[in-house]
């Protein structure tokens, strides 16, 4: 998995530098995912991700398994590619 630095940060502040996947790494995962670990691909936080959902603008496909979501890891190597 690669790290990205927060070292560009304005402020500051001290942050622990997040591990983003690579595509290919994301493409081996399995079918679904949690919302947490597809915000660490995203590169966004797992509320954002989470309050997208909640307002029906999320960007990847969601499978809801009981009380939770999944996001389908196709959905999610589809949006990557993409940007």
């Amino acid at each position: 998995m690669e790290t990205r630095s927060c070292s560009d940060l304005q402020d500051g502040s001290p942050l622990t530098p997040a591990i983003v996947p690579t595509l290919d790494e994301v493409r081996a995962w399995p079918a679904t995912v949690s919302v947490p670990q597809a915000a660490t691909a995203l590169g966004v936080s797992k509320e954002h991700l989470r309050q997208l959902i909640i307002r029906g603008e999320s960007p990847v496909t969601l499978v809801p398994l009981g009380t939770r979501q999944r996001v389908v890891t196709a959905s999610l190597v589809r949006l990557l590619e993409t940007t």
